[in-house]
């Protein structure tokens, strides 16, 4: 057990108040904004802030209760303008002392993707960080942009439309032949 914290972040469990919470308040600077932006793969964060409280949970566990807030900019993912994203919301983990994850190949993913394990440090940073990527659009659009639809083909000749593309609509046509239901 090392008495080093891991990240200046980080909280070592056997300091907090076992009699009520231990709050926290996580506000990056410039620095660490363009470190996260970059690690998310997003064009910059604008702002960041993770405020909240780490609790007894039980016998020997921990509950960290806490609200994230921040402005992203992501590329549109049609035009490659800048997006804006406003992020607000909570954020709750449970670190368990007997946690322990099942080593099989495939294994189901638990109902309750909010307990981790508990060590001798919770780094709040790291929730942040987590709730932070997760939170993100995967896909972000400005509001007015439009996919168009593009055709190229040899020159001279004509593009393939979207509905000669679909490979059983010639087959309904064709059964609608040979039932004799067409409408010629």
């Amino acid at each position: 057990m090392s008495p080093t914290p891991p990240s200046d972040t980080s909280l070592r469990v056997s300091s907090l108040s076992q009699s009520g919470p231990s709050p926290f308040s996580i506000r990056p600077d410039a620095r660490v904004l363009a470190t996260l932006a970059e690690m998310l793969g997003i064009s910059s964060l604008r702002k960041l802030s993770f405020e909240g409280s780490l609790k007894p949970f039980g016998e020997s566990d921990w509950q960290l209760k806490g609200r994230l807030g921040a402005t992203a900019v992501q590329a549109c993912v049609v035009t490659l303008e800048p997006v804006v994203t406003r992020i607000d919301t909570d954020v709750a983990r449970i670190f368990v002392k007997d946690f322990s994850e099942a080593e099989a190949p495939e294994i189901e993913m638990p109902e309750d993707d909010s307990i981790e394990p508990l060590g001798v440090w919770i780094d709040p940073a790291i929730v942040m960080q987590e709730a932070l990527a997760l939170a993100l659009p995967e896909y972000p659009r400005k509001d007015e942009a439009q996919a168009k639809t593009i055709r190229v083909t040899e020159p001279g000749k004509t593009p393939m439309t979207d509905e000669e593309a679909r490979p059983f609509a010639g087959l309904a046509a064709l059964k609608d032949q040979l039932d004799g239901n067409t409408d010629d």
